[in-house]
């Protein structure tokens, strides 16, 4: 009997089904929901919670700067890749209170940490602290960072290497007073970078504020759209992804969970390369600079994410603005004198006032700025005020209905000047803070971590070259190709899937030569820190 058993044909069978199980197993794992975190700025929680929704996450719950969801581990890949409102999406791994530095040094030294950190693998610790106990971010890192080397050193008399510029594993605490929420980071560099960015004018809007402002508006793609102040383009760029519903995650190199043990390549090859989601765009879009620096950087922004057949940027005042002949949503972010100085800011936005009366009636405008003398000279009554941040700035972000004659009769003909959930939004209580003022934020600590750009000065992203076509980033099994953002017939193969060169070799020998190594992609700049984000200059 025991020969029988031991056949080759019992053996490959005994294989077979070994195989099998390990492949349900799999599946099992890959299925298996778990706590996430989605961490946003402060006033797009909402948009993040209605994203998130339409993603398909489960257990939605918005908290402060943050949105809390379930998913599985396509869903972690989908929220990294997908999301346009999201600064990064984290996995907690531990919840645990902390009365004092010793008690979180303990707590963290007894999770097991050879489940996260391979052998010659590196990490880093970002810190986030709300609490009396714990003032500096900085010192939580240290410990977070000791607790992990002592137990390594322990067990297998080595210590892992902490690598602050690109690490295998990103780790973040999250302190609230005594509580304290350990994760692992799955984005890696903050989601706000797309990619498509080449230069930069002075104070340019965080990328993920631009499409939380557009998602805000409702506008889908169904009129033509107009940014009359676009600087270097990013509120252009990002109502074109918006309107083509083209994942903003195509144009990274990379994200954390592609470095974590449990990776699935595979699964992650599906979702990048699968654009079945994508729209038809039937309108155009426009973006208007005074300044001919800002026109010249706006272009280049726009070809190098590949959608110039979407955008046209044009040198124009907005002083010179004409009625469109399509009905158009203008979305714009005119200096506030803050970080751009301006010789006449409330003429500025005088202007703004009598161009909306006088060349856009008939259509909707919505306006972000920071001081509310500036609002008032625009002369209009808003139908909607939504308190955001623009970094340390706390702003408004209002909706002005704009049409010929009075309210009355613009009624009476059937005009909306609110919709009932923007009255409803209206109406919530303590939308704003009590006794508000337009001024700077004084609680420094507090700023988002990643979308402070205080201080930004011109420069060009180091590591990317001029490029010759419209394109963006694709990948396939063999990694990341080139592929020409244009919808024409020829730019797909035969079987409808996107043209991959099989050359790996020639792709990133001596790495990718269009971008340079991999890790120079974008310019890093001095660090402060341990998190590269806490000074945004971008």
């Amino acid at each position: 009997m025991n020969n029988e058993t031991n056949t080759p044909e019992a053996n490959e069978l005994s294989s077979q089904q070994s195989n099998k199980l390990d492949l349900r197993a799999k599946k099992i794992v890959e299925t298996t929901e778990f706590p996430l975190i989605a961490k946003t700025f402060m006033g797009l929680e909402q948009v993040l919670a209605q994203e998130l929704t339409e993603l398909g996450a489960n257990n939605v719950e918005i908290g402060r700067r943050m949105v809390s969801f379930t998913g599985n581990k396509e869903m972690m890949y989908r929220a990294n890749f997908q999301l346009h409102t999201a600064i990064r999406i984290l996995k907690p791994i531990a919840h645990f209170k902390a009365n004092s530095a010793e008690d979180m040094y303990a707590k963290v030294r007894k999770i097991d940490w050879s489940k996260y950190i391979l052998p010659g693998k590196t990490f880093s610790v970002d810190s986030v602290v709300y609490s009396d106990e714990f003032r500096n971010s900085r010192f939580v890192t240290y410990k977070v960072k000791d607790a992990i080397v002592d137990q390594f050193r322990e067990k297998t008399g080595k210590r892992p290497s902490i690598s602050v510029s690109n690490p295998d594993i990103r780790l973040n605490i999250h302190i609230a007073e005594d509580k304290a929420t350990l994760s692992l980071d799955s984005s890696g560099e903050s989601l706000h970078r797309r990619g498509y960015r080449q230069e930069s004018v002075e104070a340019p809007l965080n990328e993920v504020l631009a499409a939380g402002m557009i998602l805000m508006t409702g506008w889908k793609g169904d009129t033509d759209f107009i940014d009359p102040m676009c600087g270097s383009g990013t509120i252009p760029i990002e109502a074109a992804l918006i309107a083509r519903n083209i994942s903003p995650g195509v144009f990274r190199k990379e994200f954390a969970f592609e470095k974590w043990p449990d990776f699935d390549a595979e699964l992650f090859d599906e979702i990048y390369n699968d654009d079945s989601q994508e729209r038809e765009f039937s309108h155009h879009i426009y973006g208007y600079d005074a300044d001919m620096k800002a026109v010249n950087t706006a272009r280049m922004n726009v070809k190098a994410a590949g959608l110039s057949r979407d955008i046209t940027i044009t040198q124009q005042n907005f002083k010179d603005f004409q009625q469109p002949t399509e009905k158009s949503i203008i979305v714009m972010n005119p200096p506030y004198g803050e970080r751009i100085s301006t010789d006449n800011l409330l003429g500025t936005y005088r202007m703004i006032g009598e161009r909306f009366k006088n060349a856009f009636k008939g259509n909707e405008a919505w306006v972000l700025s920071y001081r509310e003398e500036c609002f008032r000279a625009i002369g209009l009554k808003p139908s909607i005020k939504i308190p955001l941040y623009n970094g340390s700035l706390e702003c408004e972000f209002r909706k002005y209905v704009l049409f010929d004659g009075n309210m009355k009769d613009f009624r009476h003909e059937g005009g909306i000047v609110k919709t009932e959930e923007e009255k409803q939004e209206m109406a919530q209580k303590h939308r704003f803070k009590k006794n508000r003022e337009f001024k700077q934020r004084l609680e420094e600590e507090e700023n988002n971590e990643e979308g402070d750009i205080r201080n930004f000065t011109f420069h060009k992203i180091r590591g990317l070259g001029k490029h010759d076509d419209d394109h963006h980033f694709s990948r396939s099994k063999d990694g990341y190709k080139n592929k020409f953002r244009g919808r024409d017939d020829e730019e797909r193969n035969m079987s409808g899937k996107r043209s991959h060169s099989n050359d790996k070799d020639k792709r990133f020998g001596g790495k990718d030569k269009r971008f340079g190594d991999r890790g120079n992609r974008y310019s890093k700049g001095k660090r402060h820190g341990y998190n590269d984000e806490d000074n945004y200059q971008d």
